[in-house]
């Protein structure tokens, strides 16, 4: 478990998947999509029980969850399948908090490189982290919509 201030990480719980769904959802249409976006990109979005037994960490604020990041694959190479923040909270240091844990937990598997799919409009928080965008991948919700492939050297 670590702690910053107010917030704990911890991993995820089966029964916390409908809530981390919704704070998915809640996070990525912060960015202003139209709901017919946020309707093609629920099934990508939703976190199922498994999901949260799995390599799920969550942040907890008094007893509210606030963000989450989880895992995916193994070394060399570990995806950060996502990562999200619930909006009242964005800017506020727990989104940092969370990626700087997935790359230790990432390390800590072995890994050499974190890689993700990044929204484009967080690309540039992403940067701002030290990943660097080695190319373009298709989103999983949207046909023919790109989006940042970013890594993160985890030697460094």
């Amino acid at each position: 478990m670590t702690r910053h201030p107010d917030v704990v990480l911890r991993p995820a719980r089966p029964a916390e998947a409908t809530a981390l769904t919704g704070l998915a959802l809640r996070s990525k249409a912060s960015w202003g999509y139209e709901p017919a976006f946020m309707d093609a990109c629920t099934d990508e979005l939703t976190i199922t029980p498994d999901r949260c037994a799995g390599r799920l960490v969550v942040a907890e604020r008094a007893g509210a969850l606030v963000g989450y990041a989880e895992l995916d694959g193994g070394p060399p190479r570990v995806e950060l399948r996502g990562l999200f923040v619930e909006p009242g909270q964005q800017g506020g240091g727990v989104g940092r908090m969370l990626f700087d844990d997935a790359c230790r937990r990432a390390a800590a598997l072995g890994a050499t490189t974190l890689f993700w799919d990044a929204d484009p409009f967080a690309e540039e928080i992403y940067v701002r982290l030290g990943g660097r965008t080695v190319g373009r991948a298709p989103s999983g919700s949207v046909p023919g919509r790109m989006l940042p492939r970013m890594e993160l050297d985890l030697r460094a």
